[in-house]
């Protein structure tokens, strides 16, 4: 739970607020009734809300922040790291005002008081995020990503941070996130060449 929360924040700070929603749903159609499925219900309102606004959907954005607040608002002021509290208010402030989301930032959504980054998540974290990317937008090969991915897992039990690193910058650095995944493919082809030059060693 805690690894598609996280993921799911790190995906909005960096200003993918649609893809957000993708780890915390998979998430949240498991969960029984209870404060954790109306947090995660909640954020993913949360983010509709701060995405529809983002589109000019003022009427789309109003109606999702007003439903947000009442799966969040019944929650303990901090509940599994987030401030709900915090939550809620920005929450207000977009329904009575949803179009001041051009005049400012969207709102933070912090965990334990601090901004995460892909550098905060765990290995599976950062490969989650790195997928649900990859499959929001069409302008990534969902392959090289996935060759990429599993490389990092290797990694993650050596003392190799290469693809790690770069799936870390994939996932944060949206502005810059097509010329990284450039890198990064190149990366998966030279890693994938050397592996089919051992492989034909032995047929």
């Amino acid at each position: 739970m805690d690894t598609s929360l996280r993921a799911g924040i790190v995906l909005y700070t960096a200003g993918d607020y649609h893809a957000a929603h993708e780890p915390w749903e998979e998430t949240w159609l498991k969960l029984p009734d209870g404060d954790d499925e109306r947090l995660f219900h909640g954020l993913i309102q949360f983010t509709a809300a701060v995405y529809h606004a983002r589109q000019r959907n003022w009427e789309g954005a109003v109606g999702l922040a007003g439903q947000a607040q009442s799966y969040l608002i019944p929650l303990p002021s901090t509940h599994r790291g987030i401030a709900t509290d915090s939550v809620v208010a920005a929450l207000q402030t977009l329904e009575s005002d949803p179009e001041r989301i051009e005049r400012e930032p969207a709102p933070p959504l912090l965990y334990e008081g601090q901004t995460l980054t892909a550098a905060d998540l765990t290995v599976g974290g950062i490969t989650t995020a790195a997928s649900v990317v990859t499959a929001e937008y069409e302008a990534y090969d969902t392959a090289i990503i996935e060759r990429a991915i599993e490389f990092a897992r290797d990694e993650a039990t050596g003392s190799q941070s290469e693809f790690i690193g770069q799936l870390t910058a994939f996932v944060d650095d949206r502005d810059r996130r097509r010329l990284i995944y450039d890198r990064l493919r190149r990366k998966v082809e030279r890693r994938q060449a050397k592996r089919d030059d051992v492989s034909g060693l032995f047929e």
